[in-house]
């Protein structure tokens, strides 16, 4: 059996996609690796994190999948919105910049972990303070890495993209697809 292990409703809405029967059980902890690892390292350990916890629940032969998307901007990882002040803080620094969004994943079946990152560049356009105001206030950006969902109204915010869109919404398909079939 395949699990999911995240509370994402964005990463199971893509997991669907693929076709692949799988159960989901979130991770009940979340860990934050130290903010002085590179973001591609972050978020992998963040993901491995979350598919060791789960997995060791699960049966010898489930293959269990966590992941961690984060947003950074020279250097500077930008996680969820810790509240209304944070994302405005974040988006007001992506505001007219190109940032990278990375998502780290881990696959593990049996004693066998295997590990990857997709990683895409956004450039945003500018944005006024009254439209961040109003992206905040629809509650949007609060629980998404970076203070934003592309996948959503900010969907505006977006000038053009360099990489794969469903790694930008939580979860890189094809890659993770393919790394699956392998293990399967």
């Amino acid at each position: 059996m395949l699990v999911l292990a995240s509370a994402s409703p964005r990463r199971r809405e893509l997991l669907k996609l693929t076709g692949l029967r799988f159960a989901v059980r979130p991770a009940k902890d979340e860990i934050n690796p130290p903010q002085t690892l590179p973001p591609a390292e972050y978020a992998v350990a963040s993901a491995l994190y979350k598919a060791r916890e789960v997995a060791s629940v699960c049966g010898k032969n489930d293959i269990v999948l966590g992941a961690d998307t984060v947003v950074y901007l020279q250097g500077e990882i930008f996680g969820k919105p810790r509240g209304a002040e944070d994302a405005r803080r974040m988006l007001t620094a992506l505001s007219g910049r190109t940032h990278y969004v990375c998502t780290g994943y881990a696959v593990i079946k049996g004693g066998a972990e295997y590990t990857g990152c997709s990683v895409t560049e956004v450039e945003f356009r500018e944005l006024s303070s009254e439209e961040i105001k109003s992206y905040i206030a629809s509650g949007e950006p609060m629980d998404k890495a970076g203070a934003y969902g592309i996948q959503g109204r900010a969907s505006v915010f977006v000038k053009r993209i360099n990489g794969d869109y469903f790694n930008v919404v939580g979860l890189p398909l094809c890659e993770i697809y393919s790394k699956l079939k392998e293990i399967m």
